[in-house]
């Protein structure tokens, strides 16, 4: 498999766990900080519908849809932008190097969101939820990115054992992770 469908692959593995574990996570704070599940996601939308979205409580397409939408997007996008580090550093394709490099991203993603993006393209839900939450939903970011990262990591050794001796006949994956040491 070439290595750009791996990094995309991974992208959207990842980042749409990420995504929905973060997503559950500001549904469930909403409902107890804000008195809605919808809240923090509608407050997303923000950047479309100005800062009428960061009040609405009520679930509904225009605001939760778009909300919902930008999120996973968001995630998307730090998730490939991790898993195309981690595709040049066989360092980062350990578990550790995994775990670290999705807790790593998720930091780098609130630091742009809340120290580089102007107000209007900021997440939006840090008005409905509070700091606390804040950083738990980044967590569950990076929890997700680590899962599905996790989850693809020995496709980047076969793909490599693959390009290494292509006139080799494939092994079976459970004696390929012996062979490497990982069984």
């Amino acid at each position: 498999m070439k290595k750009w469908k791996l990094v995309l692959t991974q992208g959207v593995v990842s980042g749409s766990l990420a995504s929905v574990l973060s997503t559950a996570w500001l549904a469930l704070v909403g409902r107890r900080q804000a008195g809605s599940a919808a809240a923090p996601l509608n407050a997303v939308s923000h950047w479309c519908w100005g800062d009428e979205a960061l009040h609405r409580q009520q679930p509904d397409l225009r605001h939760t849809g778009v909300g919902y939408l930008t999120h996973h997007t968001s995630a998307t996008f730090w998730a490939t932008v991790y898993a195309a580090l981690a595709a040049s550093q066989p360092s980062l394709r350990t578990r550790e190097g995994l775990v670290l490099g999705a807790v790593a991203t998720s930091g780098l993603a609130y630091f742009v969101d809340f120290k580089l993006t102007p107000h209007r393209f900021r997440p939006g839900f840090e008005h409905r939820i509070s700091s606390g939450a804040l950083t738990a939903a980044y967590a569950a970011l990076a929890v997700g990115m680590a899962a599905g990262a996790l989850a693809l990591r020995d496709r980047y050794e076969e793909d490599e054992a693959a390009r290494l001796d292509p006139d080799e006949e494939p092994q079976p994956r459970i004696v390929r992770r012996v062979r490497a040491g990982h069984a």
